[in-house]
């Protein structure tokens, strides 16, 4: 009976025994009142050491599976409600219970569809990453923090939190949102676990309008298009009804908008006016203050993600748009240092109008209680120990040369894509409307490079002849010589289609 047992490698012995003995009970091998073997002749048996055995067995007695009578030994207990017999396992089919929101977001979870297969021979050049060079993070000064805020409290920041987040983080937080130039007049901060969160929290707290709540197609949102991937992911989640409104190099087309608005009711307007995800596009001050008259005028909220905002390499700050709202409330920033800093903190933050930071604190307390108050203090020290700025300075003048070899490589091996956008972590080409990238992404997976096709960006089905280069991550030889490679493989893809197709931007 016992020569199933078989010992691997990385889980303690006493526990194999214990589990391998417990399975023998429940398939019903083992049958209530029967006897086992000594802790001398199990050991043998299996070929343990008798300490494991006696372990395991006195594992199995404080669990209720097994009672031992003295002089006699040790017997299988009765599982309750079974009558002693074996437990006959039943399944489920998971994938009928599945809801509405979890079936959109495994169908937009890009991460397991679509992905070429690829050599395990072959060393890999990906671009399909925005995260930050880990090879920048300041390890030593988050070390440091981490002891000093331990010193201070480490007994209150590993106990509960509260569901709007740390003071002192919130307080830093303020006042650094502040020197952007935010009217912080009845406003209020919420502390997220990542942007993300924040996203859904908001997402999943609005209704319609016209009273509708969030159920498929009830809430109509306006938003770039192409748009950040994890935002179209979350809106479509919620049922929100999305309207793309196309790009041009300094921003969203007004004409375009302002149409769609006097089309239709909208609900809210998602953007990302700084180094947009995808196209890395800015949008300029002038179009910034149109849209936002624009749309105040429609009374459509905003809601800002602040993304990339701090990786500007060239030229004067742009305010935010909630900077330039002024008094107003109808903009809701959502804010993270995930993409300037580490994002294994995951720490983001909403700054809205008070009455709405209230509910969304119990929302917040609803769903997940509270975001880690030890991440959320290692980040306050951190900040308050004043190293932000010198590490933004240092991982600025890393991407931004980076960004330029990339531009500059772009230019030289893809000239016959265009490139939009004004800095960030990533490079967004256009090809010909009737180009598709992920034909071309093939070509390059069997070659070592791969990158990230631009249709999960849009909308609308649209984008198969665009692509994103995250180049953070990937070494200066690295990017050369995949980028060479990838114009290289368009050129000959190119040559085998008639001329035709115009760019978007």
């Amino acid at each position: 009976m016992f020569n199933e047992f078989k010992l691997a490698a990385g889980t303690p012995v006493y526990l194999q025994v214990k589990n391998y003995i417990l399975w023998l009970i429940t398939k019903g091998a083992l049958q209530e009142g029967e006897r086992l073997p000594s802790t001398r002749e199990l050991a043998g048996l299996l070929g343990v050491s008798r300490g494991s055995v006696i372990t395991a067995y006195e594992s199995l007695q404080d669990e209720g599976f097994v009672h031992a009578v003295t002089g006699r030994g040790n017997f299988v207990a009765g599982i309750s409600g079974t009558g002693g017999a074996a437990l006959e396992p039943w399944h489920m089919d998971w994938s009928e219970r599945m809801n509405h929101q979890a079936r959109i977001a495994v169908e937009l979870d890009h991460m397991k569809r679509k992905q070429p297969v690829l050599s395990a021979e072959r060393e890999i050049i990906s671009f399909t990453s925005i995260a930050p060079d880990e090879q920048l993070f300041d390890l030593d000064n988050v070390k440091r923090a981490f002891l000093d805020r331990m010193a201070v409290e480490g007994r209150v920041l590993l106990n509960y939190g509260y569901a709007r987040g740390y003071k002192p983080l919130i307080n830093y937080l303020m006042k650094y949102m502040e020197r952007k130039g935010v009217n912080l007049a009845g406003k209020e901060m919420l502390i997220t676990s990542g942007f993300t969160e924040g996203l859904d929290i908001l997402l999943s707290s609005l209704r319609g309008v016209e009273g509708a709540e969030s159920v498929a197609g009830s809430i109509r949102v306006l938003c770039e298009n192409p748009t950040h991937h994890t935002a179209i992911k979350n809106l479509r989640r919620h049922g929100f009804a999305i309207t793309g409104i196309p790009m041009q190099a300094d921003g969203l087309d007004l004409e375009a908008l302002e149409q769609a608005l006097q089309e239709q009711t909208y609900d809210c307007a998602y953007l990302v006016p700084s180094y947009h995800n995808p196209t890395g596009i800015v949008t300029s001050a002038e179009k910034r203050l149109a849209l936002l008259q624009l749309l105040g005028r429609y009374h459509v909220p905003v809601i800002e993600d602040g993304f990339n905002e701090e990786l500007r390499y060239s030229g004067a700050h742009v305010a935010p748009l909630i900077a330039m709202a002024g008094h107003g409330n109808g903009v809701v920033y959502l804010g993270s240092f995930s993409k300037v800093l580490f994002p294994g903190i995951r720490i983001g933050w909403v700054l809205a109008d008070r009455e709405l930071i209230d509910v969304l604190e119990s929302v917040k307390r609803a769903r997940s209680i509270h975001t880690s108050t030890l991440d959320q203090s290692l980040l306050y020290q951190y900040l308050h120990n004043g190293h932000l700025e010198k590490y933004v300075k240092k991982a600025r003048t890393e991407y931004k040369r980076k960004y330029e070899l990339a531009r500059a490589c772009c230019e030289e091996f893809v000239p016959d894509a265009r490139l939009a956008g004004n800095g960030g972590l990533h490079l967004f080409l256009e090809f010909r409307d009737d180009f598709d990238t992920w034909e071309l992404l093939e070509a390059c997976a069997a070659q070592g490079v791969i990158f990230t096709p631009g249709d999960m960006f849009f909308i609308d089905g649209g984008g198969r002849h665009t692509l994103r280069l995250g180049i953070s991550r990937v070494k200066d030889e690295d990017i050369t010589k995949g980028i060479r490679l990838i114009g290289k493989t368009a050129a000959k893809l190119l040559a085998n289609k008639p001329s035709g197709g115009t760019p978007m931007y």
